[in-house]
């Protein structure tokens, strides 16, 4: 599962800080695949600074990707949590992510399609027929009559978009 290409931009995603150097953090991910469960040991494994471990387990967890059960030690009086990597729903959230990026294109595609568009020559501005005739067909900010635009080629890579989403949801789990 882990090595699925949707899985790793998911998990990417969620746990990759921009902040860290050359961080690859879906290695604790493997572990926590690989039953193993403190934060101490996947930091020793890893390499990662437990810090670094830590927070990113919580980042899962707040995806609903990780779950933990907390437990004290009897005579340190301190608790430690073994964690759980939770695969079955890596493939509900990819679902969810897909579904919402199908939906927005969709939303794209009606209004390209029941529109009429129009730019200006000097590329500032793209507007639809309600705003480009409030303009006066002119660019507010360069004062250049704005010309209409085809959308046929982009209609055409919306809905091609759309066919590649559809054909990702239907072949996550499978």
């Amino acid at each position: 599962m882990l090595d699925d290409p949707l899985v790793q931009d998911l998990l990417k995603e969620i746990i990759n800080d921009p902040t860290e150097e050359d961080s690859d953090n879906i290695e604790i991910v493997r572990c926590l695949n690989d039953g193993i469960t403190t934060d101490e040991e996947i930091a020793e494994k890893t390499g990662i600074r437990l810090n670094i471990v830590r927070k990113m387990l919580y980042r899962l967890y707040d995806a609903g990707l990780a779950s933990y059960k907390r437990h004290k030690d009897p005579e340190t009086q301190w608790f430690s949590y073994d964690w759980q990597f939770e695969p079955e729903e890596v493939n509900n959230t990819l679902r969810k992510h897909i579904h919402e990026e199908i939906e927005e294109y969709e939303k794209m595609l009606d209004d390209e399609k029941n529109n009429m568009f129009f730019t200006c020559p000097q590329g500032h501005n793209r507007f639809d027929f309600e705003d480009a005739s409030n303009n006066d067909f002119v660019c507010p900010e360069c004062g250049e009559e704005i010309v209409f635009e085809p959308n046929d080629e982009f209609i055409e890579s919306l809905e091609k978009e759309i066919a590649s989403l559809k054909e990702k949801y239907d072949s996550i789990g499978n």
